[in-house]
């Protein structure tokens, strides 16, 4: 319990900054004239709101990825669905979609996630297992690469084609209401379908003859973790871009501090990667403030070296 209080707090402190850093300066939350008040409710607060939400659903469902693979190197790209909401939202701008329905470009997003979870669960199969799930999962991602590939060389002018690189960097600037409505229902269900299934991955630490053994239903239990993961994944990626590292380092930090055990690393996670968006997106902000800075590339800059001392860490713990 302490440490998610530690981490409540800290998200809560980073909500709060992230309220009050922006390139209009430091603004004073009890403000009530001027234009503070307009820039914080209009402006930062769902910005603030998408980087919660996003950062708990990439932490949580990172956790419950590496929990049912039993494999700490697993993430939650490795479905393949953020490759194919990706690939929607890049299709949305290669046509123009994107600039005629500001909305075009999010529900696009969504629904290269919803074709996505059809692949998996075609490819994998009603009896596939987790090395099934894994294949498939890489099969889509590399198919979604390759037409985004495709569309990014078929771009009709270098304009489009930065655009598409742009987004594909992730990113929560001029982000609105609008976007933390479409994305924080799919979100908030797919969290709470993969916080069910913490009994589930505690019971598959043991192997899945044991958990099966045990009267667990491993084909729903895929089943679910598949549908919440691309839920939270696929509404997060729709509305930012893609964001990566924080689904496979924050579990990692975390693991430790709860003995290895899934069910009470699920919520840890979700509330580290809450805080692990919110600090990217101030230090963003306040790094780079007349720049452009993208949200998924201080990520990648933060999470690679810090991935690669958790390698290096377990490579001497094995040797």
């Amino acid at each position: 319990m302490k440490l998610y209080a530690a981490l409540a707090a800290l998200v809560a402190v980073l909500f709060l900054l992230s309220l009050s850093v922006g390139p209009a300066g430091f603004g004073r939350l009890w403000e009530t004239t001027g234009p503070m008040p307009l820039i914080l409710w209009e402006i930062r607060l769902p910005r603030a709101v998408l980087a919660l939400l996003i950062g708990a659903a990439l932490g949580l469902s990172g956790a419950a990825m590496q929990g049912y693979l039993r494999n700490p190197m697993a993430e939650p790209g490795i479905l393949g669905v953020s490759g194919m909401a990706a690939l929607g939202a890049v299709i949305s701008i290669h046509f123009g979609l994107s600039t005629l329905w500001p909305l075009a470009l999010p529900l696009a997003a969504l629904m290269g996630a919803v074709v996505g979870v059809a692949l998996i669960l075609a490819l994998a199969g009603p009896r596939g297992g987790s090395v099934t799930l894994i294949l498939a999962g890489i099969a889509i991602s590399a198919l979604a690469g390759a037409f985004t590939s495709l569309v990014l060389n078929l771009a009709p002018n270098p304009w489009a084609a930065n655009e598409i690189v742009f987004w594909m960097m992730g990113s929560l600037a001029d982000r609105s209401w609008l976007h933390v409505s479409l994305a924080a229902p799919f979100i908030i269900v797919g969290a709470v379908v993969l916080l069910l299934q913490g009994k589930a991955l505690d019971a598959l630490t043991l192997g899945e003859d044991a958990a099966e053994s045990l009267g667990l239903s491993l084909g729903r239990v895929r089943l679910w973790l598949v549908l919440g993961t691309a839920a939270v994944v696929g509404a997060g990626v729709a509305v930012a871009g893609s964001v990566g590292f924080v689904g496979l380092v924050v579990p990692h930090l975390l693991r430790p501090f709860v003995n290895g055990r899934p069910s009470a690393l699920l919520p840890a996670a979700a509330l580290g990667g809450a805080a692990l968006i919110l600090a990217a997106d101030v230090a963003v902000r306040i790094l780079l403030p007349t720049g452009d800075l993208k949200l998924g590339v201080l990520t990648a800059l933060v999470g690679a070296p810090l991935f690669l001392h958790l390698i290096w860490k377990m490579r001497r713990g094995l040797a």
